[in-house]
């Protein structure tokens, strides 16, 4: 009885966990096999992406649904083109405006990949931001079912600039890169550490003139604490060198006070 009570119990207690499993790991979706996604660009210039979509009716299974697509970019024009297996064209889509809907992807027609090519113009900035950088969405793709149901397929973020931003981001990053490299000679560079963060205050308030002094400032007082690190040390080392020399001539004269007088007759 005790032995029939414990199987119903493991069995119980196995089923449960089977559950648990199935509701925790997600269910592959439809595979981006091909990206051709800028990682930055200009406000006002135009930039292309281009996404690749494959495995098409798997997870959920299902032989018809309608794809979807987001972007920040201004100025937009979207290319759905669908290819069959053969690589051959079965239909192309050319949406407007920075989002479409509702493009049937069915088996039945044959379509086995999607490209999705969006051209438009790169956003201005709301807000600035050094570490993360500011970023806009470039594109999102979702895959909708009948009924409403929909998930996301993947989405893509793109750094954009200007180029005042741009000029002051370089000078920041090379005075960080500059107080690094004090710091791991053993100076203390805490002017150019404090000057480096005024930069950075400044390049998120957008004022980049004021960002990239501070940083220029910082770089050459990060460099001239290095210097003055390697004067010290190169001092140490040459009085710690004449140390040894003296302390060896010493020992020497002390060595030959000690031996006497040669005896003449040998």
């Amino acid at each position: 009885m005790t032995r029939t009570n414990s199987n119903r119990s493991s069995r119980v207690v196995l089923a449960t966990v089977i559950v648990l499993l199935a509701a925790t790991v997600p269910a592959a979706a439809v595979s981006v096999t091909g990206e051709d996604v800028p990682s930055e660009g200009e406000v006002g210039t135009q930039v292309s992406a281009t996404i690749t979509l494959e495995e098409l009716y798997q997870n959920p299974q299902s032989e018809r649904w309608q794809l979807s697509g987001e972007t920040g970019l201004t100025d937009v024009s979207w290319t759905v083109t669908l290819y069959d297996q053969t690589g051959s064209q079965v239909d192309i889509v050319e949406p407007t405006g920075q989002s479409f809907s509702s493009v049937d992807i069915a088996a039945e027609s044959g379509t086995a990949a999607v490209e999705i090519r969006v051209t438009g113009t790169v956003p201005a900035i709301d807000s600035y931001s050094y570490d993360p950088a500011e970023e806009f969405l470039l594109m999102e793709l979702t895959r909708g079912q009948e009924g409403g149901a929909s998930n996301t397929i993947d989405s893509w973020q793109t750094h954009h600039y200007t180029a005042e931003s741009d000029s002051a981001r370089e000078a920041i990053d090379e005075a960080g890169s500059a107080i690094d490299d004090a710091e791991a000679s053993g100076a203390t560079p805490s002017d150019a550490r404090a000057n480096y963060e005024d930069a950075i205050a400044a390049y998120e308030e957008g004022s980049f003139g004021v960002a990239t002094n501070l940083a220029n400032r910082a770089t050459e007082q990060a460099n001239s604490a290095q210097q003055s690190q390697q004067t010290q040390q190169l001092l140490i080392y040459a009085v710690g060198g004449l140390l040894v020399v003296a302390l060896a001539v010493g020992g020497v004269l002390y060595w030959r006070s000690q031996q006497g007088p040669e005896d003449p007759l040998g």
